[in-house]
């Protein structure tokens, strides 16, 4: 008797949040490989239609929506726009974020610095998982709930509390909704990249002074990529990871533990 793969995601519709680059990118290469379609949302409509050019190699639908993931009224729009295009959501990648900019000191962080960061990285991720949650316990047929959160949330970011603050409240967000809604059959999970190569981290990694002083404590001696965030992606997404639910996936060539 023939084994059936429990990674085969054919048939099934993924959202990922901020998907037009970076660890979002690396998250849609892997669900669509795997045979999953596609569902990008982005705020830059020259990326998001990159995106879908570079992932339509795949031979799986692909569509992108224009939604800025801190304005609720933009996020039940686009959700429904997705669910017209694509015909249900199986899983969603709350992946939309922002850095902090230009802070020299918690001291001297505006509220509009505070609340420019808050609005996105976690406004957008409540706002997104609770539209997805909504529609996946509608459907009646389970679902997977991904967050993207940081180091930032178990280490300490001088200058960088907002962004942190976000990171580590992403996932309790997580761990409630995997209580509450595994009942539904939805899993609810967050990954925690370490450095990692992406247009949010170009000029820190340029930073020859950062470089020298982080590289080294990296035990696989690169920073990442997008793609070390495929496999993962895959898994969550997988009926079959269902039981494996409120659980923080620490992905980072072993910074953390060095």
């Amino acid at each position: 008797m023939a084994r059936v793969n429990p990674f085969d995601l054919s048939g099934q519709v993924a959202l990922i949040t901020g998907g037009n680059s970076g660890i979002g990118l690396g998250f849609a290469h892997g669900l669509a490989q795997a045979g999953s379609d596609i569902a990008i949302w982005g705020t830059n409509p020259a990326k998001n239609a990159a995106a879908v050019e570079e992932l339509a190699v795949h031979g799986v639908r692909v569509s992108s929506f224009i939604c800025d993931v801190g304005e609720e009224a933009d996020v039940v729009a686009a959700f429904a726009a997705t669910i017209e295009a694509m015909g249900k959501v199986d899983s969603c990648f709350a992946n939309s974020g922002v850095g902090g900019s230009g802070v020299k000191s918690f001291l001297d962080m505006s509220a509009d610095e505070w609340h420019r960061v808050l609005r996105v990285n976690l406004d957008g991720v409540f706002y997104t998982l609770r539209t997805a949650a909504k529609h996946m316990v509608e459907r009646g047929e389970g679902g997977s709930l991904v967050v993207t959160a940081s180091l930032a949330a178990i280490q300490g970011q001088a200058r960088g509390q907002h962004y942190a603050a976000t990171k580590g409240g992403v996932i309790s967000m997580m761990k409630a909704c995997a209580v509450e809604f595994a009942r539904y059959g939805i899993s609810a999970n967050a990954i925690l990249p370490g450095w990692v190569q992406t247009p949010m981290t170009n000029d820190l990694f340029a930073w020859d002074k950062f470089a020298d002083n982080v590289l080294p404590r990296m035990p696989v001696r690169r920073w990442g990529s997008p793609d070390d965030f495929s496999p993962i992606a895959v898994y969550l997404a997988s009926p079959a990871t269902k039981f494996h639910t409120g659980e923080v996936h620490l992905i980072d060539g072993g910074y953390s533990i060095f």
